[in-house]
């Protein structure tokens, strides 16, 4: 009886589809096996970071810690134990640093023979562990007030506000402000925290002159206990501002006026003219018929002078016909 019912179960267990099972097996390869641990989620300035967790035998993982801003602080490489599994000491907290200020961090551990599969833990660096599960942070602001556009040789004034929590921060500019720095067009750095200036506590401001024409970025960075900010504005510098153009303008203007004055003055001018010409036509007109006059009265004198010098000519022909026969007449 028992070896009846054996054997009908391992004919339903042959019968049964095999999708289901590849569908398990797949599943487990697509994901693998990686599982990451830390001895805490929350660390304060003296505090060890431990990585421990499990993946495949004998097989290369990597460790990485990511700073608040996206850095890389650790970067390790180990291999696995003979069962899959892993300790490592990764680093121990210092104090807070511009590198490695309070904050959220990021701990990756990434698979190397598993299609590069990886995990993500969130820890908390913060000045203190004790009895909290996620402590009270600072949360450090930078605003950064820069004109948009500039000109090559005029110096322009960009203002800087740090706050914590909406209150405004600092005092000396080079200490919570002394790594700020602008980047040239030509890719040069320089460094701010020397020129800038105090308006109020929280509020600084430095007078900066370009000497290229492009594009500079004003990268300010806030560090005050422990915690960083970072803040940037952007100025175009062109050969010459606003202030240069509306200089041209009203230089500009000031020759158009004086053109147009010119021009009314021509134009008054020209008007007189047409009364001139009007007037020379007038005088023409009369001359042309004056003349006009003349020659007929010319014409009437030259045709009475003919009437009186006819008789006369014909009278000294006749005498000089007389004479011929008288002479002729002799001989």
């Amino acid at each position: 009886m028992k070896i009846l019912i054996i054997v009908f179960s391992l004919s339903i267990l042959l019968l049964l589809p095999t999708s289901l099972v590849s569908a398990e097996v797949f599943q487990e390869r697509l994901e693998g096996t990686l599982n990451v641990y830390t001895n805490q989620l929350v660390f304060a300035p003296g505090d060890p970071i431990f990585v421990h967790g499990l993946a495949t035998a004998k097989e290369p993982i990597i460790i990485r810690l990511f700073t608040p801003d996206g850095t890389i602080a650790e970067f390790e490489q180990l291999m696995t134990n003979t069962d899959g599994s892993f300790q490592h000491f990764l680093m121990e907290w210092d104090d807070p640093t511009t590198n490695l200020p309070y904050g959220t961090y990021i701990l990756e551990v990434i698979s190397n023979q598993q299609g590069g599969i990886s995990k993500k833990l969130e820890i908390k660096f913060s000045s203190t562990s004790d009895f909290i599960k996620i402590p009270i942070e600072r949360i450090v602001n930078t605003k950064v007030f820069a004109p948009e556009t500039g000109a090559v040789g005029r110096d322009f004034r960009v203002f800087v506000q740090t706050s914590s929590d909406g209150l405004l921060i600092g005092n000396d500019p080079n200490t919570i402000l002394g790594t700020s720095h602008v980047h040239l067009p030509n890719g040069q750095l320089v460094n701010l925290g020397d020129d800038l200036k105090t308006i109020h506590q929280g509020l600084y401001y430095v007078d900066f002159l370009p000497a290229l024409e492009g594009i500079y970025v004003f990268h300010m960075v806030t560090f005050d206990e422990g915690n960083i900010s970072h803040g940037s504005s952007a100025t175009n510098v062109l050969t010459q501002d606003i202030r240069g153009i509306s200089a041209q303008i009203i230089e500009l203007n000031t020759i158009l006026e004086e053109t147009k004055n010119e021009l009314s003055t021509l134009k008054q001018e020209t008007s007189n003219f047409d009364t001139t010409l009007e007037d020379a036509s007038s005088n023409l007109e009369g001359s042309v018929t004056l003349i006009s006059s003349s020659i007929a009265n010319i014409e009437e004198g030259s045709s009475q002078l003919n009437a009186l010098l006819f008789p006369i000519v014909a009278s000294i022909a006749i005498i000089l016909a007389l004479q011929i026969v008288i002479i002729a007449r002799r001989r």
